[in-house]
């Protein structure tokens, strides 16, 4: 009986191993990230390489650099002041869209004056970065490589997908909060 106990404890024991994990079926190598990345270098390499054509082209006129990354070179400068827009300031401005060979995609007239509240009504990014730049009365423009402008989707209008921007802006007015 002793002998048929310790054999059914050695059984129970031996048994209770406890669930073994599931190998995944599919593995993940992050492939597709990995090349969707390089894409995403190649062309916006491919962008900056044409604005900096248009630059040194463009040798009249001294560009300056972003932290966002666009390229712009100021039309109108304002020096009886300092002060740019803030979060929560509202800005009226006015601006163009250009593609880089200078066709207007949207003008002035086709987009009107603009009543902006910085930070918190949405432009698109190159956009909300500039007018944080410019004073009142100060008028620039700004190249904007496609991730700065529409990206992948465009405007779902007239604007391609990654298609890189030329804009001017005039800030008219800027009503600190």
């Amino acid at each position: 009986m002793r002998l048929v106990s310790v054999i059914f404890l050695m059984i129970i024991f031996s048994s209770c191993g406890g669930p073994k994990p599931r190998k995944p079926v599919q593995t993940k190598s992050g492939s597709f990230f990995k090349a969707s990345i390089e894409r995403s270098q190649k062309l916006l390499e491919d962008e900056e390489g044409k604005i900096q054509n248009i630059i040194k082209l463009d040798s009249l006129k001294h560009y300056s650099h972003s932290a966002s990354g666009s390229w712009y070179h100021y039309l109108a400068v304002n020096d009886t002041t300092e002060y740019t827009p803030k979060t929560d300031d509202l800005v009226v401005f006015n601006y163009d869209i250009l593609t880089l060979n200078n066709d207007t995609i949207y003008s002035k007239k086709d987009i009107g004056v603009v009543t902006y509240k910085v930070d918190k009504q949405e432009l698109f990014q190159g956009l909300r970065d500039a007018v944080k730049l410019l004073k009142v009365h100060e008028r620039a423009t700004f190249l904007f490589p496609s991730s700065l402008a529409f990206g992948y989707h465009g405007d779902e209008n007239k604007i391609g997908s990654n298609t890189p921007l030329k804009s001017t802006i005039t800030i008219l007015q800027i009503e600190k909060q």
